[in-house]
């Protein structure tokens, strides 16, 4: 009888069902544990769900900043007034239900997948039960909602279990008024004064787009300016864009607490002022799922932080031990999760695999404009990291974005000064997430500024930007070569 690898996977979220795919098709026997639904909370509760909402927003603001440039008349139905007011608004209980249907059905989906790949699928919370045993496998231990246990044997492990919102002693959310960013989905009516405290990719995509809903933001960032771990021109250009539309940024001041007062909240800054709102919105970071897994008594090595650590193909320090996403603290985005879980599975099952290389990772901040990244960055540059030229073209020069009433944003790209090979990029503008994808497909394949030049683009369209700058790095190299 032909031995078939066994395969347990604690988490169903982008690390662990695209891990359980890849082990499926390549011929395991897999069960993924799981205790919310298949998707995570990258469907469930954040990256799904928070782009839904965001969509709506989009649709707002791009209707309100740009109408009367390009001659659209909005009608209303006040007739009688002298001055008539703009009848565009949102139902904030429509969108949220709308949100929570296409999250829902994104679940249904991917476990439909997985146990069409041939996955075993458990619902119940899972834990590693002691050390590797003399044949090299593992115990998982799953508790189901009943209180029932189940023990599966392993050949391998992955740990893709994710983490949850960060919260401060003083701000403890209730659901109703101070919320973190999995309970936001359950509002009714849109907030009238929204206080968001953390200026990071997850504080200001919603300061965003709470704003472009209608609610009146206050952003509180600790930090000098919105989005600390972001390209400084680009996170420039979002914090003068949030203040032109009317969002009030609190630079470099910390929250210390924030608690109801009737149908207020009172949100107090380690400076001793205090400001207030109809509801408050924590994002302060995220804490990995890593407790109560039993990962010490199996030999896996937890940081300081809770995160697990593991090499560059997702292994710990346990043998037959894997982690993904999250939990392993390496970038926060659902593509590396699953880029994590899938090269565990190749390594594991003795297929082909490349290490992980987070300098071809592409990121976006689905603000609007969006910003996204790829390789390396303006910090990496100014540091000494790496040694690179570097031109940036405002969106303002390009003739796409004139038409459509586009004035903030730009292209930045980054090349080796020598031979001209794309090393990283930034581009702020709308649907930026897709506009760095041949920036992204540059730095992966070594391409160089003069194939980009060299390459035809449409005429009109925000792409050309991504070919002119690449011309002007171009022709500055020739100059310096000259």
């Amino acid at each position: 009888m032909e031995y078939v690898t066994r395969i347990v996977i604690i988490g169903g979220g982008p690390g662990g069902y695209e891990a359980a795919l890849v082990a499926a098709q390549l011929g395991a026997e897999v069960t993924v544990v799981d205790c919310d639904g298949l998707g995570g909370a990258s469907v469930l509760t954040d990256c799904v769900p928070s782009k839904t909402l965001i969509a709506t927003a989009e649709v707002m603001t791009t209707f309100d900043s740009s109408y009367e440039e390009l001659g659209i008349i909005v009608a209303d139905d006040t007739p009688h007034i002298d001055t008539p007011a703009r009848v565009v608004g949102v139902d904030l209980g429509k969108v949220n239900r709308r949100v929570k249907r296409l999250a829902l059905a994104q679940s249904h989906d991917i476990t439909a997948s997985v146990t069409r790949a041939g996955a075993r699928v458990m619902r119940g919370r899972g834990r590693l039960d002691g050390q590797q045993a003399l044949d090299g496998s593992r115990k998982v231990i799953v508790r189901a909602a009943d209180g029932s246990e189940e023990t599966l044997v392993a050949d391998a492990v992955l740990i893709a279990t994710g983490g949850h919102p960060r919260e401060l002693p003083d701000a403890q959310p209730d659901g109703e008024r101070i919320l973190n960013w999995t309970q936001v989905y359950d509002l009714d009516e849109l907030p009238d004064e929204l206080i968001v405290v953390g200026s990071g990719v997850t504080g200001a995509e919603f300061a965003g787009a709470y704003q472009a809903l209608g609610s009146r933001v206050t952003l509180v960032s600790s930090r000098d300016r919105v989005l600390p771990g972001e390209d400084s021109d680009a996170a420039g250009v979002l914090e003068d864009v949030f203040r032109r539309r009317g969002m009030n940024v609190l630079a470099r001041s910390r929250a210390q607490s924030a608690k109801r007062v009737g149908d207020r909240v009172e949100v107090t800054l380690a400076d001793g002022r205090v400001i207030t709102g109809s509801h408050c919105l924590m994002a302060v970071g995220a804490i990995p799922n890593s407790h109560g897994m039993g990962l010490e008594g199996a030999g896996v090595k937890v940081k300081d932080s809770g995160h697990i650590w593991t090499d560059k193909v997702s292994r710990t320090t346990a043998p037959g031990v894997y982690a993904a996403g999250d939990v392993t603290g390496v970038f926060a985005l659902a593509s590396v999760a699953a880029m994590q879980g899938r090269i565990a599975m190749y390594h594991f099952l003795g297929d082909a695999v490349a290490p992980l290389n987070l300098k071809t990772v592409s990121s976006n901040v689905f603000t609007d404009p969006e910003i996204a990244t790829v390789g390396y960055s303006q910090a990496d540059v100014d540091g000494g990291v790496i040694d690179a030229r570097v031109v940036k073209l405002p969106l303002l020069r390009n003739p796409r974005a004139k038409m459509q009433g586009i004035r903030d944003g730009f292209v930045k790209i980054f090349c080796r000064p020598g031979t001209g090979i794309v090393v990283g990029g930034v581009v702020v503008s709308p649907r930026a997430s897709e506009l760095i994808h041949p920036i992204s497909i540059a730095v992966d394949n070594n391409l160089t500024v003069e194939q980009i030049a060299n390459a035809f683009t449409v005429y009109p369209s925000l792409s050309g930007s991504i070919a002119e700058v690449a011309r002007q790095l171009h022709t500055r190299k020739t100059e310096l070569d000259a």
